[in-house]
C-alpha cells in the first residue's frame, strides 16, 4: 500500500491525474472507512488550516484536511460551536473526514444534522479538476446541490479540499438531567413523551443498562433559567429515580458519548439509523449478541458497539431492514444491512467518476 500526504491542492490534482486508483484519508478516526486494498491512500492531514471566518456572518471556509479540534478551538474563542456535534474530534477527526463520512452527535436532535450546516464545498475529480459548489453566504443557495451528495460519500466522488459551513452561538450554560427505568421498554414511553412536549432539549439519548435503562436529557441556555426548565422536565418525566449533571462533569459525559469512550476494547463501532418504533426488535437481538448499545438523537440513531464477527451483524441488519456504517473495526464493506439509494449513488459515481480512480463504497470487499 502507497500513501501520499500533498501539502497543497495542486498536489492533490496532480496525484489524481498521475494515478489510477486512489482512496482519500483524513485523520484516521474511522478507519473502517478508509479503502486500502488495492488503493494508493492520499492523506489530506498536509492541506489545512482555516481559511476565513466571519464570527458577524456565522461561517467559515476551511482546508478539509483541518483538524475538528482546531475549528472547535477557534470557534469558541467567539462563542461559537458547530451544534451538530461533529464525533471524534479527540481521535483526530478531520473537515472533511467529518463530512465524507457523514456522522452527527447528539446535538443534531435539536439543531439538525450535518447536513444543515454544509454551505458549499471544492473537490478534485476524477480528472484532477477543481470543482466548486455551494457558496460561504447563508443566502447562497442556487444551483445543483453537490455538498449535499458529499455528506456520507466516503470519498467516492472526489477528493474533499475546503469546505465552507455555517454556526451557531454555543449557550452559556449547560445541564443534563439522567433519569433511570426498571426496563427499556418504560424507558422508551418516557422517551416518546418528551419528544412530544415543547421542552427545548438539545440532546436526548437512551442507555440501556444490564438491568433497565436510563435517559439522559441535556437543556441549554441561560444559566438562571436552566433550573427551573430542568424541574419541569423531572415533574413531567414522574420519577423519583434520578440524577442532574452540571459545569464540566456534564461536558465530560456528552464528549464520552462523541469520543465512543464507553465502546469496549476489540469491539467494532457501527452506526444505524433508526426510529423509536422499531428499537425494541433490534435491541432484543443486540442484546442477545452482548452489544453495547447507546441510541442517540430521541432514538433515531443507534450507535452499536458489536463483539463478534461483523457479518453477523451485517446479516442481523439485513434481517430487519436497517442500514449501518461501520466506523471501526473490519475487514468488511463499510456499508452494512439495506443499502438505500444504491441505484442512485452509482448512478451519481458513474457521472462523477466514469473510470473508476476513486473507491465505490457499494463495491468494497
Amino acid at each position: 500500500m502507497i500513501m501520499v500526504k500533498p501539502a497543497t491542492i495542486a498536489e492533490i490534482q496532480e496525484i489524481v491525474r498521475s494515478n489510477s486508483r486512489l482512496a482519500p484519508r483524513g485523520g484516521g478516526s474511522k478507519p473502517a472507512l478508509i479503502f486500502q486494498d488495492g488503493f494508493s491512500l492520499v492523506e489530506t492531514s498536509g492541506v489545512s488550516g482555516l481559511l476565513e471566518y466571519d464570527p458577524q456572518e456565522f461561517t467559515f471556509t476551511a482546508l478539509a484536511g483541518t483538524p475538528l479540534a482546531e475549528i472547535e478551538q477557534a470557534l469558541a474563542a467567539h462563542g461559537q460551536f458547530l451544534p451538530f456535534d461533529p464525533p471524534l474530534v479527540q481521535a483526530g477527526a478531520t473537515l472533511g473526514g467529518c463530512v465524507a463520512s457523514g456522522l452527527s452527535g447528539p446535538g443534531r436532535y435539536r439543531y439538525g444534522g450535518l447536513r444543515d450546516f454544509l454551505l458549499g464545498v471544492r473537490f478534485v475529480d476524477s480528472q484532477g479538476q477543481l470543482v466548486s459548489s455551494g457558496g460561504k453566504v447563508v443566502k447562497n443557495a442556487a444551483g445543483f446541490d453537490l455538498p449535499k451528495l458529499m455528506i456520507g460519500s466516503l470519498g467516492q466522488y472526489g477528493i474533499l479540499v475546503e469546505l465552507s459551513f455555517k454556526v451557531f452561538p454555543r449557550p452559556e450554560a449547560y445541564a443534563t438531567l439522567q433519569v433511570e427505568y426498571p426496563t427499556l421498554e418504560k424507558a422508551l414511553e418516557a422517551l416518546i413523551r418528551l419528544t412530544q412536549q415543547p421542552f427545548e432539549l438539545f440532546a436526548l439519548d437512551l442507555i440501556p443498562e444490564a438491568e433497565g435503562a436510563h435517559l439522559l436529557a441535556r437543556l441549554g441556555g441561560k444559566p438562571e433559567s436552566i433550573s427551573e426548565r430542568i424541574k419541569h422536565v423531572q415533574r413531567f418525566l414522574e420519577s423519583d429515580t434520578f440524577s442532574q449533571h452540571g459545569g464540566q462533569p456534564e461536558v465530560d459525559l456528552w464528549r464520552a458519548e462523541v469520543e465512543f469512550s464507553w465502546v469496549p476494547a476489540g469491539h467494532s463501532l457501527v452506526k444505524v439509523p433508526l426510529t423509536p418504533r422499531r428499537l425494541l426488535p433490534l435491541d432484543q437481538q443486540l442484546a442477545a449478541s452482548h452489544a453495547v448499545r447507546h441510541y442517540s438523537v430521541g432514538a433515531n440513531q443507534a450507535w452499536i458497539a458489536w463483539p463478534g464477527e461483523i457479518s453477523a451483524l451485517n446479516s442481523l441488519l439485513d434481517g430487519l431492514n436497517l442500514y449501518g456504517l461501520l466506523v471501526r473495526g473490519g475487514p468488511h464493506n463499510p456499508q452494512l444491512g439495506v443499502q438505500p439509494g444504491e441505484g442512485f449513488a452509482r448512478r451519481v459515481k458513474q457521472a462523477l467518476d466514469p473510470h473508476g480512480i476513486f473507491p465505490g463504497a457499494f463495491d468494497a470487499a
